[in-house]
This record gives structure tokens, sequence and C-alpha cells, in this order.
């Protein structure tokens, strides 16, 4: 039987109960187009409902970081074949979620309405949003829901770098480039947490920051090039695309490992996919690996990243908040590269 939050609604459910409500509709950040952040909207839409292995959520928090940026541009062109050719198919924005289940769809198990969660869902800048049960977990208890948004495309993303491609082991040395970012800054907490010492790669205003995170040595990437330092790197995650991969290659030790995580570079069409590609090539011909990946939505994922989360060894950088209605000054904040970590936007 489904559980529904029209039922929630006449049973008196009070995140379900607004002064101006209409059960059947919901506020939303929406673009219709691709193109600058200044054409972002918050529009009422319909309200959706679970199907089988979804619950219907409240959403109390969303993540923001440079991929929203893309997916509002449109750029690269290349991510259009995937999103929609002319225009966006999934209007709404939004991928991190933090909140509460008000509603739960046939075959759902694992979670019950009431329940605090995160994890990954289309369209989370909205007040309510649906989200298949395996691509969501309980939120840690020690996290609000503002730090549990921030959480889950970043976070899931530096664990998989560093455990499923980069293999890393305690005791290795590892290179992040971009640590002050939204990926960065859990790959630098995460290899910590792992017994690796960490080199942190940011700009001036943020190493603090990056140290702060746990990393034994930073690097201001404006003044020295990290790959002519005379150091070598067990494995090196690569946020953004930008250096060379001869460069990365001199950083790497005989057997080492690069991960390859997102491209800023490649212009507006490929944005870096030349690069990756070109990486591929090179790791086949030597014993040093260059490796891309595509994050997998993983609830068990979240689960691990909860472990080192409760222990007090990984917490979420929020570089800001930003109510729904503010959604577009936040995507032109990330859009400029002045944010530390990621933003949350408050539903």
């Amino acid at each position: 039987m489904t559980t529904s939050a029209d039922d929630l609604a006449a049973a008196g459910d009070p995140d379900l109960d607004h002064t101006d409500a209409d059960p059947l509709t919901m506020r939303a950040a929406v673009r219709r187009t691709y193109g600058a952040a200044a054409q972002i909207r918050t529009e009422k839409v319909p309200r959706p409902r679970p199907g089988d292995g979804e619950v219907l959520l409240r959403v109390r928090a969303a993540g923001l970081d440079r991929g929203v940026w893309h997916l509002t541009t449109g750029k690269p062109y290349l991510l259009r074949l995937v999103f929609g050719l002319r225009r966006p198919r999934e209007p709404i924005l939004g991928l991190d979620v933090a909140g509460t289940v008000v509603a739960v769809g046939p075959a759902v198990t694992k979670l019950g309405v009431g329940d605090e969660v995160y994890g990954f869902c289309h369209g989370s800048f909205s007040d309510y949003a649906v989200a298949s049960e395996d691509r969501l977990a309980l939120k840690p208890p020690r996290l609000t829901f503002e730090q549990a948004a921030v959480v889950p495309v970043s976070a899931v993303t530096a664990l998989q770098a560093l455990v499923d491609v980069g293999r890393l082991q305690p005791g290795q040395r590892v290179l992040v480039n971009g640590a002050s970012g939204g990926v960065g800054t859990y790959a630098v907490q995460l290899a910590c947490a792992m017994g690796a010492e960490v080199t942190g790669v940011a700009s001036a205003a943020k190493l603090d920051l990056v140290r702060s995170l746990g990393a034994a040595h930073v690097v201001d990437h404006h003044r020295e090039d990290f790959a002519s330092r005379g150091k070598r790197y067990d494995v090196i995650v690569d946020i953004g695309g930008s250096p060379r991969l001869s460069r990365l290659r001199r950083a790497l030790t005989p057997t080492g490992t690069a991960v390859l995580v997102g491209g800023e570079g490649g212009g507006s069409w490929t944005g870096g996919l030349d690069r990756t590609v070109r990486a591929l090539i090179v790791s086949a011909l030597g014993r040093q690996r260059l490796a891309s990946f595509v994050a997998k939505q993983r609830s068990s994922d979240l689960d691990v990243l909860a472990g080192y989360i409760e222990a007090g060894e990984v917490t979420p950088v929020v570089d800001s908040t930003h109510p729904l209605e503010r959604t577009a000054d936040a995507v032109r904040l990330i859009g400029a590269g002045r944010a530390a970590g990621k933003i949350a936007i408050v539903v």
C-alpha cells in the first residue's frame, strides 16, 4: 500500500501543512533553457508522487556545486546529448538532497515516513522531491540538514576516486589538486582518515582551510608547480582537469595512479573529454595509471561516509547557505569560483 502525501496532509502532518499550500503543487528553482544563472526562477510546479521503490521527501536542504553550474549553462555542449539538446529535459535543478520522508511508494522496505535521510535525487531544489530508496541513507545524527545536503555527490565522488579507482593504501602519498572545492575537501579528509600523507593544492586564500582539513602539506597553485617540487605521489586526485598529462605523470611514482575527476578545460564543446581519452591511451602504454570514472550513486557509500562523519574524521565544508528564492545568486557564486567547499540551498 502506498502512503501518499495527500493522506499525510489530511492527517495533519506538519511537513505538509503550509498556510498557502496547494497539495498538488510546490515551489521549485527552475530553468527552462540553457544560459546564465539569471534565468533561474522560483516557480509553482506539480508536486511529484513516489512510484515503486521510491519515497517522497520534504526537502530541507540541497547541495550546490560546479556540476549545477554546468547544467545551468549547458556547457560543455556534449552534456546536452544526455540532458537535452535544445532545452533541459529536467527543468528543476539539484541532485544532492537532505530531508524527511513524508510518503513511500510500493516495494519500499528500508525507509519509512518520518525518517531523516540524505542522498541523491533529481530536482532537489524544490519543496518536495522523489528519490529511489537505494540512493538514500539515514542522515548522520551529528549533521544538520544543510551539512548533510552537501555530502552525497562530492563525498561519494571523492570516496570512489580514492578507493575504487585510486586503490589507496595506508601510508601512501596523496596529492589532491583542487583541494578546497566540493570534491577536494572530502578527498583530503578521507585520504587522511585512511592513513595517507596528503598534499593539497589550492589558491593562497584557501590554504588555511586545506590545512585545517588535515593536509600535511599545501601548495599555492599560483606560485608553485606541484610537478616541479621533486616529490612523487602514489595517488593524485586531479579535480578540475587543467594540468597537462605530462605534469601529472612527472608527479607520480613509477607505478602511481592519477584519477581525473571532472574537467574545466577543453573548451565549450568537449569540456576536457579529449584529455580523458588521451589519458586512457597513455595509461595503456605504461606502468603509471591515468584513469577517469563516472561516480555511482550508491546508498552503501553513503553509509560508509556516515561512519567517517560520526567518527569525526570527515566534516562537510559549507561555504554559505541561500534560500530557494536566491538560487540564481548561489549559482553565480559557484560559477565565479569563489566558494570553498559547497553551497547549501535551504528550502
